[in-house]
């Protein structure tokens, strides 16, 4: 019987380098070894079938390490924001029924206190340990050492597969859990899933460069290419020219961003972009948000036609993609729908609209791969249209050869810099300012983030400093969640039937009858 990919490594590659970050190297054996011991330490974490265990996501080795350790034992982790206050981590800790959290040194401070408040148990790495948390290198070491190098012995057949959960805001409400849709069908147990996860990871061998937050989906891939027993780098915070220069110094073959990325790629001088070989790059796969053509006409004329575009979400997986050179052809389109979804475009009356015609565009997906949410089953029904079909809140159209244009959205979501925001948590919160009649937050264009929140206020009397309600917003949201602008307006615009208008509000800030970014 041979051996996965990871322990394959660990026996014939042992030395060679299988995870960096900013801070160090550590190898295959190395890897196999930590792996090994975090999943015996999870396991005591989470013991119970349904426990969890959060990891706040520092891009850094033992963020990966603790992700994978739960996919070999069969203990759920949760891809946990290092941006989250107090109060939202303590929720989303009880909403996924976590029972220990690992975090690094940017989310340690509020983990600890919410550790604390809910008697739960803490390790953290990359800063010293405080009060009753343990410290990274120590727990592991308290594990029993593995056997010959090899993880093996975690891969467990006893154990349910236990995917990561990510959290998103999906196209209503506050954000909710999902599971990430890396495995299809589901496995039956963690060495089952393993197993698959190894044998379809997604990319091209060779090195995969981590330049996201590893708290999204789409950078916590690099699991799967990582399970597959190819290496990984973790580039710790997203700067332009240090993302070429590794490129150039592990000679990379593929990563996943987003339009950011590319913008603050291309506004280095034309120097340093040039210092850099980049021509080991064979896949640059970029989702979350619509790329301005003119970005990424420039970046394939640079990086070569490597570039795919994904369009899904969390929790629903990838349901489209485009190649560079169908792009090429087909400019804005975000590609055809991928098999085993079917894609349609429906009218204000629900029904399928021919090719061409602009309508909200929905899915067809077969039991078992729609959209689900965690413990959450008003919301899962909410996303959809009839039974087997669900919308992901985009407006569009297909045209005659298949290939799917989003034009606007039907969803309440901003998406800036990659990441879906729900202005309604923030609405709700700047509500209960005394000095707030009426709030309305809508995206606006960004020159760096694609979108950005901006708040239009209906003050209840005078007007309070726009520093006082951005103040009053980040003491109980994450700052990313909170709008970058405020702007006092003597009403908020509404359609026949008194509700918010939001495309209406949008329309004074963009150039076009597209309110979205892209």
């Amino acid at each position: 019987m041979s051996l996965p990919p990871l322990d394959r490594r660990a026996h014939e590659t042992p030395d060679e380098p299988a995870l960096v970050d900013d801070r160090g190297v550590l190898s295959w054996a190395g890897l196999a070894d930590q792996v090994a011991r975090a999943s015996a330490r999870l396991l005591q974490f989470a013991p119970g079938p349904d426990d969890r265990v959060a990891v706040l996501g520092d891009n850094a080795i033992p963020t990966l390490v603790a992700h994978l350790a739960g996919l070999c034992a069969g203990v759920g982790t949760v891809a946990t924001s290092r941006q989250l206050t107090v109060g939202e981590l303590v929720d989303q800790i009880i909403d996924a029924g976590v029972t220990g959290i690992i975090a690094g040194p940017v989310g340690a401070p509020v983990a600890l206190e919410a550790a604390r408040e809910l008697g739960l148990p803490v390790v953290t790495h990359g800063t010293p340990p405080a009060g009753h948390a343990f410290d990274w290198d120590l727990w592991l070491a308290a594990a029993a050492p593995s056997t010959g190098a090899t993880a093996a012995p975690a891969a467990s057949a006893d154990r349910p597969a236990r995917p990561p959960l990510v959290y998103t805001s999906g196209t209503t409400g506050r954000a909710r859990g999902t599971e990430v849709r890396w495995v299809s069908p589901p496995a039956a147990d963690s060495a089952a899933y393993l197993a698959a996860l190894a044998a379809r990871s997604g990319f091209p061998p060779g090195p995969h460069l981590v330049c996201g937050p590893l708290q999204h989906n789409g950078p916590l891939t690099s699991l799967r290419h990582l399970a597959a027993g190819q290496q990984v780098v973790v580039l710790g915070k997203f700067d332009a020219e240090a993302f070429l220069r590794r490129v150039e110094e592990w000679r990379v073959t593929s990563t996943v961003m987003v339009p950011t990325h590319f913008q603050r790629l291309l506004s280095l001088p034309e120097e340093v972009r040039g210092r850099y070989d980049v021509s080991s790059l064979l896949q640059v796969s970029h989702t979350g948000s619509a790329c301005p053509p003119e970005v990424k006409h420039a970046m394939i004329e640079w990086f070569g036609p490597v570039l795919t575009e994904s369009y899904g979400a969390s929790e629903a997986g990838t349901v489209a993609r485009i190649s560079s050179t169908e792009w090429l052809e087909h400019p804005g389109s975000v590609g055809r729908v991928q098999p085993p979804f079917e894609v349609l475009v429906t009218g204000d009356d629900g029904h399928p609209l021919p090719p061409g015609e602009l309508g909200l565009l929905a899915f067809r997906a077969p039991e078992g791969r729609g959209v689900r949410y965690h413990a959450d089953p008003d919301k899962t029904k909410a996303a959809y249209l009839s039974p087997g079909v669900f919308t992901l809140g985009d407006i569009g159209y297909v045209d005659p050869d298949g290939f799917i244009f989003i034009t606007d959205r039907a969803a309440d979501i901003v998406v800036s810099g990659g990441v879906n925001l729900y202005p309604a948590e923030s609405e709700a919160v700047l509500r209960g300012h005394p000095a707030v009649a009426e709030v309305a937050i809508i995206g606006v264009p960004d020159p760096d983030f694609g979108e950005s929140l901006r708040a239009l206020v209906v003050a209840a009397g005078d007007e309070p400093p726009a520093e006082e309600l951005d103040r009053f917003c980040r003491e109980r949201l994450a700052a990313y969640k909170c709008p970058k602008a405020y702007e006092f307006v003597p009403e908020l615009l509404r359609n026949a039937m008194g509700k918010l208008d939001k495309r209406a509000m949008r329309r004074p800030y963009w150039r076009s009858e597209r309110t979205i970014a892209g």
